[in-house]
């Protein structure tokens, strides 16, 4: 069945879904009121969600409530063409448009999709993006060169907090639902003079989590227990200068016991995982705008995070089988950040050319320290400097139309060094940038074409080096791997029409890649057992051809619809894989090349969409349905084992009082199974030694069915 046909079967119930709402919206009268206004701050100058040249998706405070949301990884299937892959406790790793890491054990990564939470960097770090007084999500699409530049070659997500108030309240909120999970908040705000307001926020959530292990006869060993906290103070020091002041903190301990030779949630590990990670990090920003000439935004941030990770490498408990293997793996990664960010943003006063053009320009350092330790035996630093100027034009052509150029010039350091006496320096200079001519087809709707570059540096295949010497299958061409580079071309149409009660926004994309980094992998199999070499190779190529739209829609007073469509074609070009054959009985070893030119990019699927309706049944009670949708797709570059298409129902009521709220909700309400991360050990081994450890694939279920009660007071 080809990719078209999949598409329009698979998409039947966002169709049958959309009908039904539009005939149920022409049947009601029309709303008196219109959608809010979305304002998107992620941008170098602040502007509208729909005045903005790119595609993006803006979650805000209510859809995070309505998702029930604590975590980024349970808002990601709302935005078209994004996904994560599991492998953790949590969803931490993000794709966009296929694009997007996976996973990460010994060597460094290079991010390709960055994290920011209040400007403070926590790319690589999903467990610290808590949703906890979460004001709004943005998640920008296709590559940010100018913007965040090395970290954003797919995109980037950004997650602001709510502001202090100025006036004073209180808010404590509570979730009990199935699986033993519990949630506990509490928010207070206000001011502490005339110019000083502060917020503070604290939440704990714990879970037993969907994993039954029968050896220890525990239901918790894949557990969540997480707490977090946050602080902000905002400082009006005078008319001209605001500060504000962010301090977050996050301990999670959470278990990591999620794999089974039979693919089920009864799992048989006798020293089941974890997943840990204790974050300390800190913010400051200024706004001052004390010149005529320009204004002065700044960001200095910090952040300090030591991580766990660790699993059961057998999946199953001593005695299981005569010819068991018994193993564990764990690792220990401490990262330190400190980046600064400084821009001055131009007023009408020093616009160029005369009058026509505003500008802005900044320069933006990074340094980043990471040090990890793998079972007591292995250890490695890597250090890396980021320094960068960047700038934007916005030059109005005529009244209609605009051309807005973008540069940042950016150069790297790279430092890796190892306890197998591997060490390596990279310097890059790199650059990317956007040329984007945007067209007011009136005051409510634009259309635009853009044409941006974004890049991902280089580095070295560290422990890999050190394991060529005893791996006949690695080449000296494996040890470094290059830069990557993509253009990316997108043209889009968004606006609201009927007085603001429909607001739209469709893109579409074409992205060429070169030097793509593709993770690949090598057993090692020798007399002595058996091993696995991971490194990143350049691809050729591979290029990119999708769609997405966005639709908000106030049909009257009561009734409100939704949906997001992603379409997505992710391929490589002239990309040869290597794949370990078996070689037990001679102990030597060969590689077979498979061709993977033309074949998806692992985590892209096909297709993927969200939409849903909110209705108001009483003045104090609203239903919400939803229905999101995915297409299969591969989960490795090393293997072609897929996952499964699914189609997930979710459903909320909620009852609002004068100062309370309560909601009764459900997720997943099918029950339909879900593979969020997989395996496949073809032509090496699989890890069951009831059958001889024949090649088999090995899958992580998602969320199943789950039910629950929430809701919040107001003081």
């Amino acid at each position: 069945m080809n990719s078209s046909t999949r598409v329009n079967s698979s998409t039947k119930p966002l169709a049958c879904a959309i009908g039904l709402a539009v005939a149920l919206a022409s049947s009601l009268a029309a709303a008196e009121t219109g959608l809010e206004e979305v304002v998107v701050t992620s941008q170098l100058r602040e502007t509208t969600q729909l005045d903005t040249p790119t595609s993006v998706s803006v979650l805000g405070a209510d859809a995070i409530e309505a998702r029930g949301a604590t975590n980024l990884e349970q808002l990601l299937n709302l935005a078209p063409n994004v996904n994560f892959s599991s492998g953790a406790s949590r969803g931490r790793f993000v794709q966009i448009r296929g694009i997007g890491e996976r996973s990460q054990f010994i060597d460094p990564v290079n991010p390709s999709v960055g994290l920011l939470v209040d400007g403070i960097d926590f790319t690589g770090l999903g467990l610290a993006a808590s949703t906890l007084d979460m004001q709004q999500v943005e998640i920008l699409r296709g590559p940010q060169g100018t913007l965040y530049g090395a970290n954003a070659l797919a995109g980037l997500i950004n997650m602001t907090s709510n502001a202090p108030s100025t006036e004073s309240f209180a808010r404590v909120s509570a979730e009990a639902a199935q699986y033993g999970s519990r949630t506990l908040s509490a928010v207070t705000s206000g001011p502490l003079s005339e110019q000083l307001a502060y917020r503070f926020a604290v939440q704990n959530q714990q879970s037993d989590g969907y994993v039954h292990n029968r050896f220890l006869n525990r239901d918790d060993t894949n557990n969540i227990d997480e707490t977090a906290a946050r602080g902000k103070l905002s400082y009006q020091a005078n008319d001209d200068l605001q500060l504000d002041f962010t301090l977050f903190y996050l301990d999670a301990d959470n278990g990591y016991d999620a794999f089974t030779l039979d693919n089920s949630r009864n799992t048989l590990s006798d020293q089941p995982g974890w997943d840990r990670q204790e974050t300390l990090a800190g913010a400051a920003s200024g706004l001052w705008s004390g010149s005529d000439l320009f204004t002065v935004k700044s960001v200095l941030s910090a952040a300090s995070s030591d991580t766990e990770y660790g699993y059961d490498e057998d999946w199953v408990h001593v005695g299981f089988h005569p010819d068991e293997y018994v193993s564990t793996d764990n690792y220990l990664r401490d990262r330190d950040n400190l980046s600064a960010d400084v821009r001055l943003v131009s007023t009408d006063a020093s616009r160029l050319f005369g009058g026509s053009t505003g500008w802005v320009a900044g320069i933006y350092l990074r340094t980043e320290e990471e040090a990890l330790e793998r079972n007591a035996s292995f250890s490695s630093h890597f250090d890396t400097d980021n320094a960068a100027l960047y700038g934007q034009l916005d030059t109005a052509l005529t009244e209609r139309l605009a051309l807005i150029t973008g540069l940042r010039l950016e150069q790297r350091r790279a430092d890796y060094r190892d306890s197998l006496l591997v060490a390596d320096r990279t310097d890059e200079n790199l650059w990317g940038g956007n040329i984007t001519l945007q067209f007011a087809l009136d005051e409510d709707a634009l259309i635009y074409g853009t044409v941006s570059r974004g890049y991902k540096a280089g580095g070295v295949n560290g422990r890999i080096i050190s394991a060529s010497a005893s791996n006949p299958a690695i080449g000296s061409d494996t040890f470094l791997f290059d830069t990557e580079h993509m253009l990316n071309y997108e043209l889009g149409i968004k606006g609201d029409w009927l007085e603001n009660r429909l607001q739209a926004q469709l893109a579409a994309f074409y992205q060429d890649r070169s030097d793509v980094q593709a993770k690949q992998s090598i057993a090692n199999i020798t007399s002595d057992g058996i091993s696995f070499d991971d490194y990143l190779a350049n691809a050729a190529g591979g290029r990119t051809t999708g769609l997405e739209a966005e639709v908000n829609f106030q049909a009257s007073d009561d009734l409100r619809l939704f949906a997001t469509l992603g379409w997505l074609n992710a391929e490589f070009e002239d990309f040869i894989s290597s794949v370990h054959v078996d070689a037990r009985d001679d102990y030597t070893g060969e590689v077979t090349p498979i061709s993977l030119n033309g074949r998806d990019l692992a985590h892209a699927p096909n297709y993927q969409y969200f939409t849903g309706a909110e209705y108001a049944l009483t003045s104090n009670l609203t239903a919400r349905l939803e229905l999101e949708g995915k297409d299969d797709f591969y989960f490795s570059n090393s293997h072609n084992e897929k996952s499964t298409a699914y189609e997930l129902v979710n459903a909320r009521l909620t009852y609002r009082g004068d100062s309370w709220d309560v909601s009764l909700w459900g997720r997943n309400l099918t029950d339909e199974v879900v593979y969020t991360r997989g395996f496949y050990f073809s032509n090496q081994f699989g890890n069951n030694p009831a059958n001889g450890y024949a090649p088999e694939g090995y899958y992580q279920l998602g969320e199943p069915r789950v039910a629950g009660i929430s809701g919040s007071y107001t003081f």
